[in-house]
């Protein structure tokens, strides 16, 4: 996984100098798409599928794809590249993310901060590392202390009030709030002591499916609207120090409509 991911960032270091050139898509409203996001994933499932070629695999440019062999227990999650608005803009704030699921829980976890050459993984049972330094939360206790990460709907609007309900309640009660356009490097910042806390909502599971990972095996909780472990399939996450998480919890609850789901 990591070997992929150091592939990927090949690709993606060598296009950001020429990002101006760059052939360019978009999936749905601010949702982009480049020549880079898919030359990336390619070289991504390439690494992983010479090793083990039975896995299936659920990537953000690709889909869903089966393995060649009997593995079918086993699946890659792979977002080649996280944070591609900042990418096209020049703002260096992106990664690769890579997790492996079996029978759909998570038991490994690369995310690679492509810029800073720092390389986040986990291993189920076995702790989270930045650099195979060990990582831990914070030891934050109060949401007044908390510095809060989150991510701007950008995609669908339906739950906007109800968010910035949230946001207002949040900017108040905190020590700060921040915004910086890529999940997966959120939940790594959380693993290792940046943030005290992230919420979000309609993520999809290649943003946050290795950066769950790395926050559990840190010491940290991870969740959906109710505190429960299906954020995957909802997309609605919250994450943090236990005791964050909780008030966390409390807040969205205290705001959520009958249309938001768990």
């Amino acid at each position: 996984m990591v070997k992929a991911a150091r592939r990927a960032s090949q690709i993606i270091n060598r296009a950001a100098h020429d990002v101006e050139h760059l052939k360019i898509t978009t999936k749905q409203h601010s949702d982009y798409v480049t020549e880079v996001d898919k030359a990336a994933e390619a070289a991504i499932i390439e690494v992983l599928r010479e090793a083990y070629p039975e896995y299936g695999i659920l990537a953000e440019e690709s889909g869903l794809a089966a393995g060649q062999g009997a593995g079918g227990d086993y699946q890659w999650i792979i977002d080649p590249l996280d944070g591609t608005t900042n990418f096209i803009h020049g703002f260096p704030h992106y990664s690769v993310s890579i997790a492996l699921a079996c029978k759909g829980q998570v038991t490994q976890a690369v995310v690679y901060d492509v810029t800073r050459n720092e390389m986040f993984t986990a291993s189920k049972g076995g702790g989270a590392f930045l650099n195979e330094r060990r990582i831990r939360v914070t030891k934050c206790l109060k949401l007044e202390s908390a510095l809060l990460v989150t991510g701007f709907p950008f995609r669908f609007f339906e739950h906007l009030d109800a968010y910035l309900a949230i946001f207002k309640e949040f900017t108040r009660r905190t020590s700060g709030m921040r915004r910086t356009g890529s999940a997966a490097l959120d939940l790594a910042y959380v693993a290792c002591g940046r943030f005290d806390g992230y919420w979000e909502f309609g993520v999809l599971p290649w943003d946050i499916a290795a950066g769950c990972l790395l926050i559990t095996e840190a010491g940290g909780l991870v969740g959906d609207l109710s505190g429960a472990e299906n954020y995957l399939k909802t997309g609605n996450l919250i994450a943090g120090t236990p005791k964050v998480f909780a008030q966390i919890l409390q807040v969205i609850d205290a705001h959520r409509t009958p249309a938001l789901s768990a």
